[in-house]
């Protein structure tokens, strides 16, 4: 694949989340969630969600930089920054983040959708939107696992980058708790504290898990195509 179907291809993806994200900011308007978060209201930056597409955004934006400034390669000689920076990325945050976001809000919707997504919100959130948000996003990271080779960075460097990322937002779902008396998410209002403890618990072990699939998906799609590369490079070096 060229360099240039590449730079499409991402510009594209890039494109359709900074709409999603425009158009959940500056579109979506939610009355009684308004109202419910009067005192203390940070607008759709409060869902996961839209931090997700923010991410993806961002994700195919640095694709489309390593796309001109860095290499494709499976296994370049050196390594440019921007592709080391787009190889964490996608293994810390884009692809276990975006499998978090629609693989829990689609197993939750099927269990009970007033849990995530109540009927009462139809009218005021558009069903492309929904799935933009929470089936695009699967669809686009797995398409990128194989158009394009990544090499992952350390367990501890991408897990850390990971958890990182999803205690900051777990600290910010509790202070706008704390500040409005309303969690975010109506899954959480039904738990008691112990169970609410035992369901974040195992959440987190949940995108370790997705860690683990993106990194041994990776893998099987590009690792044996690594190892054939650095043997050539291994031969020619001897010859």
């Amino acid at each position: 694949m060229s360099s240039t179907t590449y730079c499409l291809i991402h510009m594209a993806m890039s494109g359709i989340y900074v709409f999603t994200a425009y158009y959940a900011f500056f579109h979506l308007d939610i009355p009684m969630l308004r109202r419910s978060t009067e005192y203390f209201d940070p607008g759709q930056f409060k869902y996961l969600t839209v931090w997700n597409v923010i991410l993806q955004a961002i994700f195919f934006f640095i694709c489309m930089l390593n796309d001109v400034y860095g290499t494709n390669k499976s296994s370049p000689k050196k390594t440019p920054f921007i592709r080391r920076f787009k190889d964490f990325f996608h293994a810390a945050l884009s692809f276990p983040v975006g499998m978090f976001v629609g693989v829990t809000f689609w197993s939750l919707m099927f269990v009970d959708r007033e849990l995530v997504l109540p009927k009462a919100l139809d009218p005021y959130f558009p069903s492309w939107l929904n799935h933009l948000m929470h089936t695009l996003i699967v669809v686009t990271t797995v398409t990128e696992m194989f158009i394009a080779p990544r090499q992952y960075p350390k367990r501890t460097q991408g897990l850390g980058g990971l958890l990182s990322f999803m205690l900051t937002y777990l600290v910010w779902m509790h202070v706008i708790y704390m500040k409005s008396g309303i969690w975010v998410y109506p899954v959480m209002e039904v738990l008691t504290v112990p169970l609410r403890i035992a369901f974040i618990v195992v959440l987190l072990l949940f995108t370790v898990i997705l860690y683990f699939t993106g990194e041994t998906f990776n893998h099987l799609i590009w690792g044996n195509t690594r190892k054939t590369l650095t043997k050539v490079g291994k031969k020619k070096k001897s010859k």
